[in-house]
């Protein structure tokens, strides 16, 4: 998809950005909404965000992810107070001794494609077009970064009582686990800011165009719901995703476990699918979609999305409900997560599922 270039994000944008955040977050990355607000009210008080290719950022440039860390059950209760995330990159900052010159987005969904809008605009600094995922995964060092040997650490996490503390590990799955022990300790969920690097460092590791893909997507649901017609199919077309299943939402079992929303749900076809059923696989994000006799049809790290049936609205992990009826739809991951050290990453025998990794096209 030629996504149109986003150069500034102004108060228009932002319902945009939020329903593409919710697509590409593929289940998870917590509802956009919350961020969305959080963005618009920062927007208001500021003015518009700056968003600048990572090529023109200066090679000594200190540029900063900031993001919200836990399950994204979590936080439709424990909303935000506002300013956990501009105290995490403060104090960031201050343990550096240096100034963020940008910030970006760790993940190219949920809450985590609109949370660093508001901080940006809060904090008067622009926003790189670009992220660590092309996506939303459930673990911190699941990202490009890691991929070209960038740290995690030093990372500063703050709560919304206004404590915060600084990590410093061995490795980036080591600062994913104690860091999600002190999220479980601060009710669940907790805002970071991490991953901080030279501006020569994002230009190898930034997965770009990101942001103006997420602003292009969230465009094109909003045109087709206003001409009464499904997204998905203009969606299909334009990121070369395809449409897996249509049905309705049978059982669902989700619960809230070790800081993640973890669970399953069960989908009975509808149309053409009828006498069918296929079951989705999540910790906070869909992982793995296999039919009733456990044929996969498509597997993480490639993207699957759960979407309205009517009106091409994305569900997340935590909406999903009995009776919704919904389209599965399955999308291929960005390049990099599929090379070995990607699927070593976040591929499906990395969360215990006993299946190698096959791409989405090769599955359907």
């Amino acid at each position: 998809m030629s996504a149109d270039i986003l150069k500034k994000i102004d108060l228009e944008d932002m319902k945009n950005i939020a329903l593409g955040g919710a697509f590409l977050g593929t289940g998870g990355g917590g509802d956009p909404y919350i961020g969305r607000l959080m963005a618009e009210q920062a927007i208001r008080a500021n003015g518009p965000v700056d968003v600048v290719d990572v090529d023109s950022l200066a090679d000594d440039a200190l540029v900063i992810p900031v993001a919200m860390m836990g399950a994204p059950t979590v936080m439709l209760e424990k909303l935000p107070r506002g300013d956990e995330a501009n105290n995490a990159l403060k104090s960031l900052e201050d343990y550096l001794g240096k100034k963020a010159d940008a910030i970006f987005c760790i993940e190219a969904g949920g809450l985590n494609s609109t949370i660093p809008i508001a901080v940006a605009a809060g904090v008067g600094l622009p926003i790189v077009d670009g992220d660590g995922m092309g996506r939303a995964f459930p673990e911190l060092q699941m990202v490009s970064m890691t991929m070209h040997d960038i740290t995690a650490c030093p990372m500063v996490m703050a709560d919304e009582k206004g404590n915060s503390l600084v990590l410093n590990t061995v490795d980036n799955l080591s600062t994913e686990k104690f860091a999600r022990v002190i999220t479980i300790e601060m009710g669940g969920a907790g805002l970071i800011a991490l991953y901080p690097m030279t501006g020569a460092q994002a230009k190898k590791a930034i997965l770009r165009g990101s942001m103006s893909l997420i602003n292009s997507i969230g465009r094109i649901i909003h045109e087709e719901q206003a001409a009464n017609r499904n997204p998905v199919h203009k969606l299909s077309n334009d990121l070369n995703g395809v449409s897996l299943f249509e049905g309705r939402v049978m059982d669902v079992d989700r619960r809230t476990e070790g800081g993640f929303a973890r669970g399953s749900c069960t989908i009975e076809g509808l149309g053409s699918y009828d006498g069918e059923s296929i079951s989705l696989e999540f910790q906070n994000e869909f992982l793995l979609a296999k039919t009733a006799d456990g044929k996969p049809k498509a597997i993480t790290p490639d993207l699957i999305c759960l979407l309205d049936l009517e009106t091409g609205q994305p569900i997340t992990t935590e909406q999903i409900r009995y009776g919704f009826r919904v389209i599965v739809f399955g999308l291929p991951c960005d390049p990099q997560w599929r090379t070995d050290h990607g699927i070593e990453l976040a591929g499906p025998r990395y969360f215990g599922y006993d299946l190698d990794y096959q791409k989405l096209e090769a599955l359907n």
